[in-house]
């Protein structure tokens, strides 16, 4: 089980790092801090954080770093999140050009509230059964 478990988890870390590299993410932030010799070592760091926090995960392990451990945690997890937020924003710009290729010119914010009200369900689901 815990094989099985490694390996799930190696899986989606493999998926979220290819989705950030597809993105366009870390080319990103290699050109905006004009760092981009260091390319290869941003993917390796995003991928060993990936394989290291499903280790956390899966295991639950402690790790005892202190207030120091804790800041550093929120800097990077702000830093990644920060980075999501920013690749969102750029892919949110293919909406218009979908919905005019598919034709769909009316009711297109009532998908949009759809889908909202859609993932808030389904996250309230998941926080109330515990799952």
């Amino acid at each position: 089980m815990a094989l099985a478990a490694l390996g799930g988890g190696f899986l989606v870390a493999s998926g979220v790092v290819a989705l950030l590299v597809g993105l366009g993410i870390i080319t990103r932030f290699t050109g905006i801090s004009h760092t981009a010799l260091h390319n290869r070592l941003y993917e390796t760091a995003i991928l060993l954080g990936a394989l290291f926090g499903n280790v956390l995960t899966v295991y639950k392990t402690p790790v005892p770093a202190g207030t120091a451990g804790l800041v550093l945690l929120g800097l990077s997890a702000g830093i990644y999140v920060g980075g999501w937020i920013m690749a969102l924003a750029e892919v949110i710009h293919i909406f218009p050009v979908f919905a005019r290729r598919i034709g769909l010119t009316k009711g297109l914010s009532v998908l949009v509230i759809a889908v909202a009200l859609g993932k808030t369900a389904g996250s309230l689901l998941q926080f109330y059964m515990r799952w």
